[in-house]
């Protein structure tokens, strides 16, 4: 469901016809996302360019964390499921993901982890709050400025694409209803995962 009307499948053209069919390839559906933001393929393109800068730039796991930290704060359901199931394709269990994203400070993650998590929930909630003590944190961890400026690219970032799916209404694939019920009551930070 979007509260804007999209470009169906049989009168997709073009950029969005490619986006639709990869989407198909890869996924086994046209993801929510792709069709909700069907209007503007331009858009998309430029997203997925600086997207894929920041995370070029990222360990995949210092991405996710810093990207599912953001989404939470933001209360995107489909950006925290998304990101949420990469880490656990990738990198940790269903349980240990209810927990990060329950309580990244009672997960069991490591101090530069939950450092990183903490930073990017403060550059979603408030990034005028962040202080020169947020930015000596992670350089005690052995963080370069380098890497402390991707993570929060990674949560600017995230503000920007989490809040474009909201204000349009895109809802979570209902493939994530095939989730574990406990694990996705918790991924469900906002809008409900859509039903068809």
């Amino acid at each position: 469901m979007t509260f804007i009307q999209t470009v169906r499948e049989d009168q997709a053209a073009g950029s969005v016809a490619e986006s639709y069919e990869d989407d198909r390839r890869t996924f086994g559906h046209v993801r929510n996302l792709t069709a909700g933001l069907s209007l503007a393929p331009e858009i998309v393109a430029a997203w997925q360019q600086l997207n894929g800068a920041i995370k070029a730039r990222m360990d995949l796991r210092r991405y996710e964390l810093a990207t599912v930290a953001a989404a939470r704060r933001l209360r995107s359901t489909y950006c925290t499921m998304a990101h949420s199931s990469v880490l656990m394709n990738e990198l940790v269990d269903p349980g240990t993901m209810r927990a990060i994203v329950a309580d990244h400070h009672d997960a069991g993650l490591e101090p530069v982890d939950i450092a990183v998590m903490d930073l990017a929930d403060k550059v979603a909630e408030d990034a005028t709050a962040v202080t020169q003590q947020d930015i000596d944190r992670l350089r005690s961890f052995g963080l370069s400025d380098s890497e402390i400026l991707d993570v929060v690219a990674a949560a600017a970032a995230r503000c920007f694409f989490s809040k474009l799916l909201d204000g349009v209404g895109i809802q979570a694939d209902a493939s994530y209803g095939d989730l574990d019920p406990e694990l996705r009551s918790v991924l469900t930070v906002g809008r409900p995962i859509a039903n068809d």
